[in-house]
């Protein structure tokens, strides 16, 4: 590890710091994703707290401190499986008995370590609520170690723990050892949260199993790049956090927890395609849309009434607001679809024949309505309302013209 702190333009625990970060938030990213992936979430925070008493227990029994005694005490929180799997408690119920039982016993056992004068036993209660500052250069080889086989491990069994991941049933039925797999990815998560723990305590670990996941998810809906995708936040997350806290003179869990946070909110708001505000302002185009083709409809009927209606005219036939048509034509101008007489409004030749490919459309869609049910698709689809033959395609479109009597006929 020496030639990596090296590297590090950083004072050694502020690299160890780092690197340390890094390395809890690929771990936490890529493993976790598969507790979240299966709403489970929960699961890891009462694995974390579990982790507590595990550290002590292996404390008392061996007299040692360095990470990789610790670590094996504190992977016993994989018991939980074991509590949950023997079908008398439910599983909400058995991940609610470890995370209060184990989190009490671990602070019951950390009490009387301190009450027992063991000088040994200073800093045990860095698990609690982290302390990265502590970390030593042995800490990042156990760390890195365990997130590296982890890794590997994911990528060698990534189509058996996918099948796993989203449909049991299905694993099962094609021979994968259903419960060796779900052990597996609680084990993944157990190793997580152990290479985690130190750095942001077993309080706020399932944060940082959460966030890079709930981020990625926003951004991709392929699993192998949402692992990759999430991995990268997590050591996004880790690293910023790191040094925030660092420049800020500020503890590094809770600092890299606030950066996670943040970092989830706004993708959850801002994320192409699938973020808060996006959809809104796809909901308000598509409004403004659907608003803007029924007033060029109704300008259709009025100029088959009589003579060309002026805005009020028009605001009156159709029964729209005034904000709204006023809207409306002043979008439909911008697009070339009128044509202005004083304050009269016609339809210009782009105008007209939009209305009647947006008749046509609504009249084809009116018929697959009525009798779509009569085609013989060959496959699932879902069809669009606003282009039905770009669904159906060519043929299947005429067949259904042609069984409701020409309808949507273009």
């Amino acid at each position: 590890m020496d030639w990596l702190i090296d590297l590090i333009p950083l004072d050694y625990t502020d690299s160890v710091v780092l690197i340390g970060a890094v390395i809890l938030g690929v771990a936490a990213g890529v493993l976790g994703a598969f507790a979240v992936l299966r709403q489970r979430s929960l699961v890891g925070d009462a694995l974390s707290h579990a982790t507590l008493p595990g550290v002590c227990v292996a404390f008392i029994a061996t007299g040692a401190k360095d990470a990789a005694t610790l670590a094996v005490g504190a992977a016993v929180a994989g018991l939980i499986l074991l509590i949950e799997r023997t079908g008398r408690i439910r599983p909400d119920a058995a991940i609610g008995v470890v995370l209060t039982g184990f989190f009490s016993l671990g602070i019951v056992l950390l009490t009387f370590l301190a009450n027992f004068n063991n000088s040994s036993q200073a800093g045990l209660d860095t698990y609690l609520f982290g302390q990265a500052a502590g970390l030593l250069e042995q800490d990042l080889f156990v760390m890195g170690l365990l997130c590296l086989a982890s890794l590997l491990f994911v990528a060698v069994a990534f189509r058996p723990l996918k099948a796993a991941l989203f449909d049991l049933e299905f694993a099962g039925s094609i021979g994968l050892p259903v419960r060796l797999l779900e052990l597996a990815m609680t084990a993944m998560l157990v190793v997580a949260i152990v290479i985690g723990v130190r750095t942001v305590g077993a309080i706020l670990m399932v944060a940082m199993l959460v966030v890079p996941t709930v981020t990625a998810r926003q951004l991709t809906g392929r699993l192998w790049t949402l692992l990759i995708v999430s991995g990268f936040v997590g050591a996004a997350v880790g690293s910023t956090g790191a040094l925030l806290s660092n420049a800020a003179e500020l503890p590094t869990g809770p600092v890299i927890v606030l950066v996670g946070f943040a970092v989830a909110v706004t993708a959850v708001l801002l994320a192409p395609g699938r973020g808060v505000v996006w959809r809104a302002g796809r909901v308000l185009r598509d409004r403004r849309r659907a608003a803007n083709e029924g007033v060029l409809i109704d300008l259709e009927i009025a100029l088959h009434s009589g003579a060309p209606p002026t805005q009020e005219e028009l605001v009156t036939l159709s029964g729209r607001s005034t904000a709204t048509v006023r809207r409306a034509l002043r979008d439909l101008d911008r697009a070339g679809a009128l044509v202005r007489d004083g304050d009269r409004v016609h339809l210009s030749e782009s105008g007209a024949a939009a209305v009647h490919a947006l008749l046509a459309r609504r009249e084809l869609w009116s018929a697959w309505l009525e009798h779509g049910w009569r085609l013989e698709i060959p496959d699932a689809r879902e069809p669009d309302p606003r282009d039905l033959r770009a669904t159906l395609g060519d043929d299947l479109t005429e067949e259904l013209i042609a069984i409701s009597g020409g309808a949507g006929d273009e």
